[in-house]
């Protein structure tokens, strides 16, 4: 069976020393909802891999399908006064993925990351293998791992607790 995974990404999962079952779908699954709806799992169990910089430099949020990133969140645990969208530039440069396809590691260039907390209340947690048509599955603490993320709350509504 050949690989369907990005070139990239596909020498990435094989340096980790990664199986992964790399699904490929006729219609690309750009946004988190044709994912899930492809795969027929939750919406947040869909990763999304956003690109933000931060004070100018990028960063690498991973999200739940189901949730959006709090910027200032984000700007808060990583001491950045400012944090945006990246452009679909900065992506490709950054990553060597276009927007809808981009994979939670395996990137042109080392970012730092954030993994949004609400990704550990799933067992199985799907990603981009790289192109808007395919997507793996892996277990959320194993994806934390892989790419290299500290663990943040940084979703929409999720801010810091009391008690």
């Amino acid at each position: 069976m050949t690989t369907t995974a990005h070139p990239r990404f596909a020498e990435a999962l094989t340096a980790l020393g990664i199986t992964a079952e790399v699904r490929a779908f006729p219609e690309a699954t750009r946004t988190a909802a044709e994912a899930a709806a492809a795969i027929g799992c939750e919406l947040g169990q869909i990763v999304k891999s956003l690109i933000f910089t931060a004070d100018g430099v990028p960063v690498l949020v991973l999200m739940d399908g189901a949730s959006r990133v709090d910027v200032a969140a984000v700007g808060r645990e990583l001491g950045a006064a400012r944090v945006t969208r990246a452009d679909a530039a900065v992506v490709r440069e950054t990553t060597g993925y276009a927007i809808g396809g981009v994979p939670p590691f395996g990137h042109r260039t080392r970012t730092r990351v954030l993994a949004d907390r609400s990704l550990l209340a799933h067992e199985t947690v799907w990603a981009a293998a790289g192109t808007p048509h395919t997507v793996f599955p892996m277990a959320p603490g194993e994806l934390v791992r892989y790419a290299g993320a500290t663990v943040a709350d940084v979703r929409e509504g999720s801010g810091p607790s009391e008690g």
